[in-house]
């Protein structure tokens, strides 16, 4: 389980997380909502070990890794997978390489182990054949698969989605979010995605969690995220204006 309780985070005088708590399931898939600048990939951040709070604390199996640096920081890292905002693929590097680099960089495998595991990881995402291309070669879909089988190639218990399905088109949209699903189903690991779209990630949520100026206002199953009588969650979902009262 990922425990998150009272955090705060400000830069500069823009407070951004304003003592959050967040309790995301071991297993289950958590999808963080709310309004663009909310706080999503900053509360997400605080999750990697990227950023450090100003109070409050992160607690992954009862272990405190608030303020972790160094070793200790990077054990805690060679649980998780990251699939970042974009894909974050290497432009230099081909798509077999890209996918290879965690493996590399984490575990120091050797070759042949390297190998075999980065053809296994783009095959469950359906991308066979495409080891010697470059991120430039291929489609925006397939980009987002190399980055979701660089996440997944190091088999980590806990997987990391920043907006994973920002640029693609609806159909691509559903097609990615069905893959993670699909993914998760087989492999079982603890998912915490950030995400903007509405409703489809109703479809594949265990829990959503919606996040209103830098609280969780709202969390619970996506039947009762929709059907919630609670005003910001209601404005946020049917896309109203701030101020907007339904009806």
């Amino acid at each position: 389980m990922i425990k998150v309780e009272g955090l705060v985070k400000s830069f500069g005088r823009q407070a951004v997380l304003r003592g959050l708590d967040l309790e995301v399931a071991t297993g289950s898939i958590t999808v963080i909502i709310g309004r663009s600048g909310g706080g999503k990939s900053v509360l997400l951040r605080h999750l990697i070990g990227l950023l450090s709070p100003d109070g409050g604390r992160v607690l992954v199996d009862g272990a405190e890794i608030t303020g972790l640096r160094g070793r200790a920081l990077d054990e805690v890292r060679r649980r998780y997978g990251v699939v970042f905002q974009g894909g974050a693929l290497f432009d230099s590097m081909t798509c077999a390489h890209n996918v290879a680099f965690p493996l590399r960089e984490k575990l120091r495998l050797p070759g042949a182990e390297v190998a075999r595991r980065v053809e296994a990881a783009l095959a469950q995402v359906g991308l066979e054949g495409v080891e010697r291309k470059y991120p430039a070669e291929v489609s925006g879909g397939m980009r987002k698969r190399v980055a979701i089988a660089r996440a997944l190639v190091t088999e980590p218990e806990i997987v990391f989605f920043d907006e994973p399905t920002t640029g693609l088109d609806p159909i691509l949209v559903n097609t990615i979010h069905h893959l993670i699903l699909n993914l998760h189903r087989k492999l079982r690991f603890t998912a915490v995605m950030v995400s903007h779209e509405i409703p489809e990630i109703f479809e594949i949520a265990d829990t959503v969690a919606v996040l209103h100026e830098g609280r969780i206002v709202e969390v619970g199953p996506p039947a009762a995220i929709q059907a919630s009588t609670n005003r910001v969650v209601r404005q946020f979902i049917r896309g109203e204006p701030e101020g907007a009262e339904g009806s």
